[in-house]
């Protein structure tokens, strides 16, 4: 009995002291918790890279009926997607916070990562030109290029930038699908003609592109995936942030052709705008999306037109700065605190939330997965501007549901109209 009384004197005394430990514990604020996240998702990948050893040490996993095709397609896909997604942050000025150092560490890693991807002497030298895949994954390296374009492409040495140039040209061998992919190959080369010159684009599959997708356009903010609309997230995947950004390098190359660039880049804004509310009004108060169509395992990219709006500053008015702030920060915890979604080696697995290697279509692996990264683009807003700063606020299905006011939604239509300009 004395034993047992010292033992309940003893566990009764540790519990002020285990309160205290708990009261001690730091609540993280939203940018610290985002910025935890994406240190978590980018540290694997680019400190092994930047040593030549991701390919030695990654572990990888792939879809349970993955074709043929080469699977060093792997490093390609985690390393390209990853850097579209923390590209903004990376481009932030430097500084000597916690934040900071961390920005500063993963950028010395990325740039030698950049260089080691295109040198066929690193072990790391990803396989350009082995798979139409290939297409793809250059697409996302050109634009984390182009969405940080004087913190990752200005600071590249010559050679390093000229194979960049080589290696872009040598993909135009890759015929893409009549899908989406066209966007692959727009982004490829209105980059040349911003980083390389006019002379050395090829402005066919630029001109084409656009007017694809203007033709694949379907209303309210949506594009069909090629001739036949899907119900997907390929609107978010791909569509709207490329399109975009394949209008903007065409009016920063001064590119002179049929198109009006300026008029064909406002119009496509106000439908990423217009998409950014849909997608906003997705997320419900528990801080769920619907999971619906192909490629689910992409995760939050699901989230990038709605992300990137954020981080341009181009939210429309329906839309403020904390609530989509509070909106994506809710989806990442739900989606990131208690599910698996990393094995142990670090890396994403695949799935939609934690480990779900059915949900994995015939083309996917878990590089495929650093995708979701594309939603953590407002990180570029500095740690002072209003999307950090201002309280957070409920978003639309948080005051739907709870009895508040809430904007009305309604249709959307065009209201530029482009011509040629011969």
């Amino acid at each position: 009995m004395k034993k047992i009384l010292i033992i309940l004197a003893a566990a009764l005394l540790a519990l002020p002291m285990a309160a205290a430990k708990k009261k001690q514990v730091k609540t993280l604020s939203d940018r610290e918790y985002w910025c935890q996240e994406a240190w978590r998702m980018a540290q694997p990948v680019l400190e092994n890279m930047a040593k030549g050893e991701l390919q030695k040490n990654m572990l990888t996993e792939f879809s349970p009926s993955f074709d043929n095709r080469n699977r060093k397609v792997v490093y390609m896909e985690t390393f390209g997607r990853l850097m579209a997604g923390v590209a903004p942050w990376l481009a932030l000025p430097d500084d000597d916070s916690p934040e900071g150092l961390q920005r500063r560490q993963l950028l010395e890693w990325a740039l030698a990562s950049y260089k080691n991807s295109v040198d066929p002497q690193s072990p790391d030298y990803l396989c350009w030109g082995v798979s139409g895949q290939n297409l793809v994954d250059a697409a996302y390296i050109a634009e984390s290029f182009i969405r940080a374009y004087d913190a990752l492409w200005v600071p590249l040495d010559d050679v390093t930038k000229q194979r960049y140039i080589s290696e872009f040209k040598k993909l135009r061998s890759i015929e893409p699908p009549y899908t989406n992919w066209f966007l692959f190959s727009s982004i490829i080369e209105s980059f040349i003609a911003k980083a390389a010159g006019l002379r050395e684009y090829d402005d066919f599959r630029v001109m084409m592109t656009i007017r694809k997708v203007e033709e694949w356009y379907v209303g309210d903010g949506w594009y069909a995936d090629g001739p036949v609309f899907a119900f997907d997230y390929y609107s978010s995947y791909v569509f709207h942030a490329m399109y975009l950004e394949t209008l903007q390098n065409m009016i920063d190359a001064k590119a002179n052709t049929r198109l009006e660039y300026k008029k064909y880049y406002d119009r496509a804004l106000k439908r990423a705008q217009k998409f950014s509310i849909i997608l906003e009004r997705f997320i419900s108060p528990e801080g769920t999306f619907p999971v619906f169509g192909r490629s689910s395992t992409y995760r939050m990219a699901a989230l990038q037109p709605l992300a990137m709006m954020a981080w341009k500053q181009t939210l429309p008015k329906e839309l403020s700065n904390a609530q989509v702030r509070s909106a994506l920060t809710a989806v990442m915890h739900r989606m990131y605190d208690q599910q698996q979604n990393y094995n142990e080696g670090g890396f994403l697995t695949i799935g939609f939330c934690g480990s779900q290697p059915d949900m994995a279509d015939w083309y996917t692996n878990n590089g495929s997965l650093y995708m979701t990264s594309l939603s953590l683009m407002p990180l570029g807003l500095p740690a002072d501007h209003p999307f950090w700063t201002d309280a957070a606020e409920p978003w639309t299905q948080v005051k739907a549901w709870s009895g508040q006011p809430f904007p009305k939604d309604h249709r959307w239509g065009d209201d530029i109209q482009t011509k040629d300009r011969w």
